[in-house]
């Protein structure tokens, strides 16, 4: 079992670290999101808190086994990476997102505020189809065969998990104590964006950085996907932060 754990975001599966864990060249843990592989499991509410509380049951387990761990995150993952680390430090070693914070100045994309409101997420949903989410994943910048994978997973479960997540966070709104608890955060932290990012400007990520101590690794030119169009980079920038 890998002391490394790399938790994915929204919309996508584990299958988004392909590239990134090519570059490594090593085993590492990439846990699906329930609801994102299948089914959610019963009993399962999709609210941004389950989702935390299961993956603190995932650190504890794999701490068990190996020790503190390094995480990484991405999108929804890297918010749930920030939550658990600041919710259970003392299992982390270190800690690196991509393309997402926890930033209390803001407000949400575009798509999320959609997501977050009654009826008209619904609707969304219920007109997007497969096909047109391995378009959007091209132009994003995912190789063909990836972006139809992660397109493949666009169903129902999928679909009724992101809205559940997104309405239980305001639309990525935060307050209270998934902010407050920030200030337990490993010292170790890695902030990586790409500066075409159009979810996640890189002036919030780069707040963030240094508001909590985090080193700031910029992508050129990258977008939201910049682990899949950078692999190579960010592999380089992640070794080096493990080392340190």
């Amino acid at each position: 079992m890998s002391n490394r754990l790399l938790l994915h975001g929204v919309p996508d599966t584990p299958a988004i670290w392909g590239p990134l864990i090519a570059a490594l060249g090593e085993t590492v843990a990439v846990p699906c999101l329930p609801g994102f592989c299948g089914e959610t499991p019963a009993g399962f509410t999709c609210i941004k808190d389950a989702y935390a509380d299961w993956l603190v049951a995932l650190m504890d387990a794999q701490h068990a086994a190996v020790g503190p761990l390094d995480l990484v995150g991405h999108d929804w993952g890297a918010l749930l990476v920030l939550r658990a680390a600041s919710l259970r430090p003392e299992l982390v070693r270190s800690w690196a997102v991509v393309g997402g914070v926890l930033d209390p100045e803001y407000r949400g994309h575009r798509i999320a505020r959609i997501w977050n409101t009654p009826v008209l997420g619904e609707i969304v949903m219920a007109l997007s189809t497969p096909r047109m989410m391995a378009r959007m994943f091209r132009q994003s910048g995912l190789p063909a065969e990836l972006a139809a994978g992660e397109a493949a997973a666009w169903q129902a479960p999928m679909k009724r998990a992101i809205l559940a997540l997104y309405r239980s966070a305001n639309g990525l709104c935060f307050r209270g104590d998934w902010i407050e608890r920030l200030a337990q955060l490993p010292r170790r932290g890695l902030v990586i964006s790409g500066t075409q990012d159009p979810y996640v400007p890189l002036d919030t990520l780069s707040r963030f950085a240094q508001r909590h101590g985090a080193s700031l690794h910029v992508e050129q030119d990258a977008g939201h996907w910049s682990l899949v169009e950078r692999p190579q980079s960010i592999a380089a920038a992640l070794r080096e932060h493990w080392m340190a």
